[in-house]
Formats: structure tokens, sequence, C-alpha cells
């Protein structure tokens, strides 16, 4: 059986980082990643149209000066193709391939009183003191609950799990299933050669343009010099994005002003429109009201059919308490006369057939079936692992009414886990998350060596303290009111059904603020012992910095 001092699961962004920083602690570590290569998201969602909604300079690591001045981005909103061959820039300069075993999907990670027995999928075994889940907070992809999904005939694929030699729409009749983010991204591209595309629409998502453009030879030297300017203003905003929200409120301003500052948002590149509005914009009921109102007027002059553009816009929530996708001539796709949407909550999919499918009203026939149908957010990837914590916890069922953890990155009862992007951490711009994350575990095993600690667990009531933080900075968003993974809704996974407070809503400066705290204060947050104690043993201790 092969012994490391750390297993890291995945080789996305997080666990690559996670993989540098405990090299420089001089740590044993192997990272285990389901996919044959790195890049975590950016290797699974290979379906045409995937991109940043984040800037790419602001995306990319910024731990190391001469890669920001090495790479160049060519786009303002990078796609897949380049991203992916970004971080196997990043894993090539670092030889991160060593330490990484691929085809390796983990099954199950059971604490052993000392640290972490994992089993892969082909059954092999292996051990190591800490375990660091670099698992993704969208990664557990879903297909939909409708009968006969095995019997179609044709290619069909969830959008996480695109096929890598691509896929030729052209002259075909394709359906698309799902209109969040993916399926938007991907309903845009399809439509530029498919023969006929079918949109089968649940519920309809408030999308605004994303304005990308080719990045110039002066702004790519703007770009680079600016960089510790840039990173210093994503440190500083709500959500790590160049974007922040307004001072003003919605009603501060003259309708006229309001009108002008929505036209300049809209007309402006990347989540300006989204993260960048009036301070109330989520808050105040009649103010979100008022910007929905706006952004309805958009997509009514941008479909041309009044009937199809009324299908498109939200009737049960308002404009941004829902992720917003960004979008590129989506609603024109519309104007097609070879694309039809169908709303499948009027007409609901009964069942794939071989050659097609079937709604409540009618039969269809495809070629290509595409299930755009998102993910089990934040806690789907824990719950596909069998973890058990202490005396055989699962955590899945220690989860089942919403998680609980301390900062989002442990879990009382499980020693010596620690999760990078687990629930109620920061997100947002998820690298700027990624890398403090990753900084502050690192910080907390340098503290563990240096005081010759071996475990490492979240004290209850630390994690009862965070859990009231996390719902205090929960109140009064109108989110809260709305079925999305945001609130940790998935309705095409079992349990998944109730809203729960299932993130983080505060800011990220408030988030690293809490962190820096607790390391600060030496982690008194957390009970340490050595590896033959457990949380209840007189030898466990809180040990000062």
């Amino acid at each position: 059986m092969a012994r490391f001092d750390a297993i890291i699961i995945g080789a996305g962004m997080s666990g690559m980082f996670q993989l540098i920083r405990l090299r420089e602690l001089g740590m044993k570590v192997r990272v285990f990643e389901a996919g044959t290569g790195v890049g975590g998201t950016w290797y699974w969602n290979r379906y045409p149209g995937a991109r940043f909604d984040s800037e790419s300079y602001s995306y990319g690591f910024s731990f190391d000066p001469e890669l920001l001045q090495e790479w160049s981005w060519s786009e303002h909103f990078a796609p897949q193709p380049e991203t992916l061959r970004y971080l196997n820039r990043v894993a090539e300069k670092y030889e991160l391939h060593r330490d990484i075993q691929f085809n390796a999907e983990v099954k199950s990670a059971h604490f052993t009183g000392e640290g972490w027995h994992v089993t892969l999928a082909d059954g092999s075994a292996h051990e190591a003191r800490f375990l660091i889940t670099a698992i993704g907070p969208l990664s557990a992809h879903t297909l939909p609950r409708i009968e006969g999904i095995e019997s179609f005939r044709g290619p069909s694929f969830h959008t996480a799990r695109w096929p890598k030699e691509g896929i030729d729409f052209a002259g075909k009749r394709v359906a698309v299933i799902g209109t969040g983010a993916t399926g938007v991204q991907t309903i845009q591209e399809v439509a530029k050669t498919v023969g006929h595309l079918t949109v089968f629409q649940r519920t309809p998502n408030w999308c605004t343009p994303l304005h990308n453009s080719q990045i110039t030879p002066e702004q790519q030297a703007a770009i680079k010099q600016g960089y510790p300017e840039m990173f210093a203003r994503c440190a500083e905003t709500y959500a790590c994005f160049l974007h922040t929200a307004d001072p003003r409120g919605t009603f501060e301003v003259t309708p006229a002003e309001r009108e002008a500052f929505w036209e300049k948002l809209y007309a402006s590149p990347g989540f300006g429109i989204w993260v960048g509005n009036f301070r109330d914009s989520y808050t105040d009921p009649a103010a979100n009201a008022e910007l929905s109102a706006f952004i309805a007027r958009k997509i009514r002059e941008r479909v041309k059919d009044p009937k199809v553009a009324e299908m498109l816009i939200p009737k049960n929530h308002g404009f941004g308490t829902r992720r917003v996708p960004m979008e590129t001539r989506y609603y024109e796709v519309y104007n097609q006369p070879n694309v039809e949407l169908v709303d499948s909550k009027a007409t609901p999919i009964t069942r794939i057939t071989p050659t097609g499918l079937s709604t409540t009203e009618r039969d269809f026939e495809f070629d290509i079936i595409i299930y755009a149908t998102g993910f089990d957010g934040l806690t789907g990837a824990f719950d596909r692992i069998d973890i058990r914590g202490r005396d055989g916890a699962s955590l899945k069922q220690a989860w089942a009414s919403g998680a609980r953890t301390l900062v989002g990155m442990l879990a009382h009862g499980f020693p010596n886990m620690f999760m990078l992007l687990g629930p109620h951490t920061a997100l947002g711009n998820i690298p700027r998350s990624i890398e403090y994350n990753v900084e502050w575990v690192t910080a907390l095993l340098a503290h563990m060596q240096a005081h010759h600690l071996t475990l490492a667990e979240a004290r209850p009531e630390a994690v009862e303290a965070w859990m009231a933080h996390v719902m205090e900075c929960s109140i009064g968003l109108l989110s809260n009111d709305v079925d999305s993974w945001f609130t940790g809704v998935n309705k095409n996974v079992e349990g998944r059904q109730v809203r729960t407070v299932a993130r983080y809503s505060g800011s990220a400066p408030g988030y690293r603020a809490r962190c820096d705290e607790i390391a600060a204060g030496g982690y008194a947050e957390l009970d340490f012992s050595p590896a033959c104690g457990s949380a209840s043993d007189p030898a466990s201790s809180s040990v000062p910095a």
C-alpha cells in the first residue's frame, strides 16, 4: 500500500497550486485525478462556447510573476482550449505530472485514527496523514431524471462530458435540454452550423452580453505592467472580480440617470451588469423589479417573436438572484428559422426514445441530444465519494440537512481533511479564492509541522459560530427565495428539493479577515492532537502559534 504525507483529490487549479505549495513544505504528495490531464473544470467542460466570464487576466494564477509576464491571453474572455493550454503550461513549468496519477477516480476516503485510507475505482488503496479535497464547487454533473436516456441510438452527452474529438452539427437535428450557463454557451455556438435546433427550456435565465474581444498588443502591454494593481483591486472587491457594487441606491438617482447607468453596464464587457450594479439591487424587491424590467426590455428588443421573447423572460426570479449567464448573440439565435424553443415546464419531457424524445404534447426526432442540465453544486462532488470520519461517520449523512463547516475548509468529526473549495468558502472569481485558501491550508500545515502536531480538527463550537456568521450574511438576500444551486436546490438530484443556506454570501475581504483571525490567534478554533488521541482525549490540545 502506497503511503504519502498528503493526498489531494483533483488536479484542477486548486489541486495544482496545493501540490506546488506542499512540495515546498517537503511533503510527499500524490494527486488523484479522474481525468487524463490537468485542468479540472477546463479539462471536463470542453463543449463549444465554453469560456471565461471573468476577465482572462484576472482569472489566471497570480503567485508567479514570471509566468504572468510569459503568458499572453489572446482574448479578454478566453475560450476553454486556451485556458487548458495555460494550465498545461503551469503543470509543465512546475513538473506537476510526476506527482499526479491520472485515470484515478477516488471512490472512498476513510479516517483511520492516524490519517486517511483512500481507495480508487480500480481497487487500489493508499494512505496519507492529510486529505485535501480539490474537487470544485461545480464538478458533479447531473443528468435529468427522465426515463429512457440509455435508449437513444444517436450521440448524446452532458456538456461536462463532451467528446474530445468534437461533434459536427452541420445538417443535424439537435436537441439541447437546459438553458443555464452551459446551455446558453452551447446553444449560441451549435446554432451557427446546425441543421435544426430544438431547445427545451424548463426555467429561463436572465442573460446579458459578454462583449468579448481580442486583446490588442497595446492592451497586452498595459495588462502585464498593471498586474500588481489589478490583483490588488480583485482583493478589495466583494467577489474578487474587477467589478464591484455601485455605492448608490437604485432610487437615489433619477429615472433618467438610472436608465443611463444600466445602458452603460449593459454595453460594457463582463459581469459589471451583475456585480457592479446599484448596492441594493439584490436586497430591495422594488429595486430588483426595476432592474429586471430593464433587462426584460432588452430581451424583447432582441427577440423578434413576442411570444418567444416572453418565454425567454424569467417570471419566477429577479435579475441576479440566480447566476447570470454571459452570452454572445444568444437571444438572436431564436430569430433563426431553424431554431425552436419548447417550454418543458408547460409540456414536460416524458421520456427519451431511441430516435428522439417525447413530451406530453408531441414526439420529436433527433440525431444528437445534448444535456446542459448542470451540476449538483457545492456538496455534490463530496457526496459522490464515500467520505467517513471518526467512528465511521458519513460526511454525506452529516450534511444531509445542509453542510456544516468551519470557514468552508474544515468539518468537525473529519480530522486532517481540508476542503479547498468546500461549502461556505468565498466564491466569486474562483482562482482568487483558490490561491487564498491554498495559502491558508499550507500555513496551517506548516504550523502543525513546527509544533509537531499530527491531527487537526474543527471544534464544534467554532463550527456553530461560523455557521451563525454564514446565516447572518445571508439575511435579506432576494436569492434566498429562489431555487438554484445558490440555495442547494437541484430538481435532478434526490434530496435537493429544499432550500438551504448552501453558500457563503459575505464578501471575500470579510471571509479572508475571519480566516486571518483564526491563524493570528494560533488556530484556537481547532483541536490539535497526536495521532493516538481523539477529540475527547485529555491529550488533545489547542496549541498557540
